[in-house]
């Protein structure tokens, strides 16, 4: 399987752990296609204590990765949410053994549409099953079993990432003690569904796409993924960041140009995010992720009632949202707690002020840190970790 993937995936996997699972049990997904083997790739840090009970698994975002704390082998960035995670940090690796994968479908190690249909010897391509977070988290739970873990002291993530911590604490609600969503809903909203077929159709009409064979034809619908990513990196901020950061500040010039160059600084950063974000990610995952987002619906899983995913709950859930935050506003997070509240769970929630927007969980923002600081200690006392207070 190595020999199929590109340079990037390559190098990634270079530097990181993976499993190829699935050989004699295959994932059964939801759309009734049974794929194996397939490969998970994930990093981890910190040691496993003795009665494994100290795991702790993070779950990416959209466009994240597996390189939580460390240097990404493609981009040379650092690691996506090193606020939190390091030594010292809320989740310290001389603390917690923190797990991190690649998600089903990504472009990063983990089986996705870049790897070979072993069937038909050559790229999936469009031709890969479509995927939902609840397969991404099934793959979750085989690697999680792979490396021994009867259950994990806490699993959480931001966006998608907290879309896939819901599923976890309503699929496998006792191999969860405790769950932090944060800046996510139970299900994607009509806006949401719209803002990702916008960057759908972006590169789908894009002349290199090729009908998702790209790579057959030596071509990257590279334009098509620069305008799906300017879009998308709209609404993970705020009208109030946006005009704090760039007004109306021209881009390199005293005057208007008259033209459709980048007049404004607004404009440059955002044709930058979408040209550094087609040497990262991979068109194909982009539409397979997204439509993963828009396929989740928690309570339409559950006969259209929310609090029926958490019904008997046992796990500690903290949530949180942003006030600034208009692509999962906090009204998504509130609802979520009302169902928890409805299935008598465990649950404390927090609105942040910020003014950063959807993006303000991987930025630095004390009351955040606070939060989730205060959270996981009180968590640790009661599953008995020591010296974790």
């Amino acid at each position: 399987m190595l020999n199929d993937l590109t340079d990037a995936e390559r190098k990634a996997l270079a530097q990181c752990r993976h499993a190829v699972l699935g050989a004699d049990r295959p994932l059964r997904l939801d759309c009734g296609v049974d794929l194996g083997p397939y490969r998970v790739a994930y990093q981890t840090y910190g040691e496993l204590n003795a009665d494994r009970s100290n795991a702790v698994l993070i779950c990416h975002a959209l466009t994240g990765d597996q390189f939580v704390a460390d240097r990404n082998p493609v981009t040379g960035k650092p690691g996506w949410w090193e606020s939190i995670v390091g030594p010292g940090k809320i989740l310290d690796p001389a603390r917690y053994f923190i797990i991190c994968t690649n998600v089903l479908g990504g472009c990063l190690g983990t089986t996705g549409p870049l790897d070979t249909d072993p069937k038909a010897g050559q790229p999936w391509n469009l031709r890969f099953p479509v995927v939902t977070i609840g397969d991404m988290v099934r793959a979750q739970v085989a690697l999680i079993d792979h490396l021994g873990i009867p259950d994990l002291f806490c699993v959480i993530g931001g966006s998608m990432g907290g879309m896939q911590v819901l599923e976890w604490t309503a699929s496998h609600p006792k191999r969860v003690f405790s769950a932090v969503p944060i800046a996510c809903a139970a299900r994607h909203s009509a806006q949401n569904i719209a803002f990702h077929e916008v960057g759908r159709q972006a590169i789908m009409a894009d002349p290199e796409w090729k009908g998702g064979d790209y790579r057959l034809h030596q071509t990257m619908p590279s334009r098509g993924l620069a305008v799906a990513r300017m879009t998308a990196h709209i609404t993970y901020l705020s009208e109030q960041a946006l005009q704090r950061k760039f007004g109306r500040a021209l881009q390199d010039r005293n005057a208007l140009g008259f033209g459709f160059d980048a007049d404004f600084q607004v404009e440059s950063y955002l044709r930058y995010q979408g040209s550094t974000f087609v040497d990262r990610f991979d068109a194909n995952s982009y539409l397979y992720i997204t439509r993963a987002m828009d396929y989740f619906d928690l309570a339409g899983a559950h006969g259209g009632v929310l609090a029926n995913a958490f019904k008997g709950s046992a796990t500690r859930f903290c949530l949180m949202s942003f006030t600034s935050d208009w692509l999962f506003p906090t009204r998504e997070s509130r609802a979520v707690v009302h169902a928890l509240n409805a299935a008598a769970a465990n649950v404390s929630f927090v609105e942040v002020d910020s003014d950063k927007g959807h993006d303000a969980f991987l930025l630095d923002e004390p009351e955040m840190f606070r939060t989730l600081s205060g959270f996981l200690k009180g968590a640790a006392s009661v599953r008995g970790l020591g010296g974790l207070s």
